[in-house]
């Protein structure tokens, strides 16, 4: 599948389709079950031309089963993701990460995800030019920018919209950015776009002026068909793209 998208903003790499499936894909990278793992290393992955899959037992920890879809696998019982977030529990037993004041904010901001167990059994990364439209229709469209490229993304996700809210930044893991909260927005009449790849703990994984960018698949047909009489085509954005170097 071509994208236009793809072309006219000089991405660095190839945007990545994700898809849910139950048919896992041959030669595909996949994590090995019982080890530790970041889903956004597999996506680094996909987005160089490489096939990634994900089942329930390799997602790579509990946060990556929840980013992916895999349902809630945060323990329920007070003293794991709480405090984990935020504060800790003493230097030995479970350092914090610092991204939330307290457990109790921890604890809204998990009980807040949309939480969702997804109906297949494999979650796939692939390169969105390898995808075959007759063939297979992926649930989301993740592409790497830097400022330039995000600025870009940003005005033309609202290019044909009534609202100008239509892209979003939350905070959130990585994976949960690049494949949780898109997904949920793909259920809305209206979705939304989300920003992602803020999340500190994979920053050092992700090269250094990229951000991720998520779209739903209808969103991102939306997109690409809009490109046509938008500023992409216009000497504004031709001054600025002149400036991209891959």
């Amino acid at each position: 599948m071509e994208s236009r998208i793809f072309q006219e903003l000089r991405l660095r790499y190839q945007p990545v389709a994700v898809l849910f499936t139950n048919q896992r894909p041959s030669n595909a990278m996949q994590f090995v079950e019982g080890r530790r793992g970041c889903v956004i290393a597999m996506l680094n992955a996909a987005a160089k031309g490489k096939v990634t899959v994900f089942d329930r037992k390799t997602a790579g920890c509990i946060g990556g089963e929840v980013g992916l879809g895999f349902g809630n696998s945060y323990p329920k019982f007070p003293g794991g993701i709480d405090y984990f977030l935020s504060t800790g529990r003493g230097e030995g037993y479970m350092p914090g990460e610092g991204y939330k004041k307290s457990p109790e904010l921890a604890q809204k901001f998990a009980e807040q995800l949309p939480m969702t167990d997804i109906p297949f059994q494999y979650v796939v990364f692939k390169p969105l030019e390898e995808i075959d439209p007759a063939k297979e229709v992926p649930e989301l469209v993740v592409f790497y920018a830097n400022a330039d490229q995000l600025s870009a993304l940003v005005v033309l996700a609202n290019f044909n919209r009534d609202t100008s809210d239509n892209v979003i930044i939350p905070f959130g893991a990585g994976c949960q950015n690049a494949c949780l909260v898109p997904y949920n927005e793909g259920q809305s009449d209206k979705p939304r776009a989300v920003v992602g790849l803020t999340d500190i703990t994979v920053r050092p994984i992700v090269d250094a002026d990229l951000l991720s960018f998520t779209v739903p698949f209808a969103m991102y047909q939306e997109m690409e068909d809009n490109i046509q009489g938008s500023f992409i085509e216009k000497h504004l954005w031709h001054k600025i793209r002149e400036r991209i170097t891959t």
